[in-house]
């Protein structure tokens, strides 16, 4: 005799409880989302209102020069030659340097400093974003801005391999150069690892990544991030108010992006023949495999030397500026003497 399987039904009231449970969550769910866009709202509203305010309260403290359909911001202290040009590194702008290296500079000489493109006060400007691509718009700036040579080239960090680079494309113009802390193009990732190279083309538009920024989350939490430590007073809100915009934040990104091949383009630069070379390195917080590199860059030059901040760590203009200041105003004295 064969048995016939049952099937087992959910009763009514079971099933009608579990629509209610799918309706309640979609429910919930549809309320959340509307609250995250409101708030993204309110917040893109927040944020565009901060930057209209700080463009008012912070006025660019140099000129704004056109270097072909986009703007760079130059700012010069001081008289004297050589002119000393400081290149900023990987993620900021010239108010870190002009807060208390820049104005003691300008005691013995002329000192620039400036924005490379998309940061600080100049305009965003079109990709790579690569040392190369610094090195020919600050030699476009630095002309039509009739800033005459010689120059004395000071980089820092990233800022150390578009010097190397415009050392290279400008050999004429330049007649020292100091590397504070630089970057080396032996920290380049392994090819496999490394992102694809950036096209040429316009500036980028704004990532995904820069969401934070631009619903004002960044800025928010400038105050716990501290992002002013070190700085001077008369330049510290307008350094943060700059430095956590989506803009900036997207422009980081895109230097970040193309760091393979700025590393590259320096790589390409081996030698400075007898140019004088002062290679100031950190004292704090730096691994051997830094260190290391540290000692090789005086080899670029037979004139060379290096110098340490032995109470920094790698940002020497905010922790030690009196050692960068000494290491410019060390390479100035050098090249005045007959």
């Amino acid at each position: 005799m064969t048995s016939t399987p049952t099937t087992t039904h959910a009763p009514p009231a079971s099933r009608h409880s579990s629509r209610r449970v799918l309706r309640r969550i979609g429910r919930t769910l549809v309320v959340l989302v509307g609250l995250l866009v409101i708030l993204g709202l309110v917040g893109v509203g927040y944020e565009t209102a901060a930057e209209a305010a700080d463009t008012r309260a912070y006025p660019p403290p140099g000129r704004l020069v056109d270097v072909g359909g986009y703007r760079l911001h130059i700012n010069c202290m001081g008289t004297g030659s050589p002119t000393v040009i400081i290149e900023a590194g990987w993620g900021d702008w010239s108010a870190s340097w002009n807060s208390r290296v820049q104005p003691e500079v300008a005691r013995t000489t002329r000192v620039c400093t400036y924005d490379r493109a998309g940061m600080g006060y100049s305009d965003p400007g079109p990709l790579p974003r690569d040392a190369r691509q610094f090195a020919t718009e600050l030699h476009t700036l630095l002309q039509r801005a009739a800033i005459p040579g010689p120059y004395l080239l000071a980089g820092h960090s990233l800022g150390g391999l578009s010097v190397r680079v415009f050392t290279h494309m400008y050999p004429a113009d330049v007649v020292g150069v100091v590397l504070i802390d630089s970057m080396s193009p032996g920290q380049a990732t392994p090819a496999a690892m490394l992102p694809a190279p950036q096209a040429a083309g316009p500036p980028s538009g704004l990532s995904i990544a820069t969401l934070p920024a631009r619903v004002g989350l960044v800025r928010l939490l400038a105050g716990p991030l501290d992002l002013a430590s070190g700085l001077a007073p008369e330049v510290a809100d307008a350094y943060v108010a700059f430095s956590v915009t989506p803009r900036h934040l997207q422009t980081t990104l895109d230097e970040g992006g193309a760091m393979s091949a700025s590393m590259a383009q320096a790589d390409a630069v081996r030698t400075f023949g007898d140019l004088p070379l002062i290679v100031l390195s950190r004292g704090l917080g730096a691994d051997q495999e830094w260190q290391a590199m540290q000692t090789q860059l005086p080899q670029l030059s037979t004139q060379s030397r290096q110098l340490f901040a032995a109470q920094s760590g790698h940002n020497i203009q905010l922790e030690q500026p009196e050692a960068a200041t000494a290491a410019i105003v060390t390479m100035v004295t050098q090249l005045r003497q007959p």
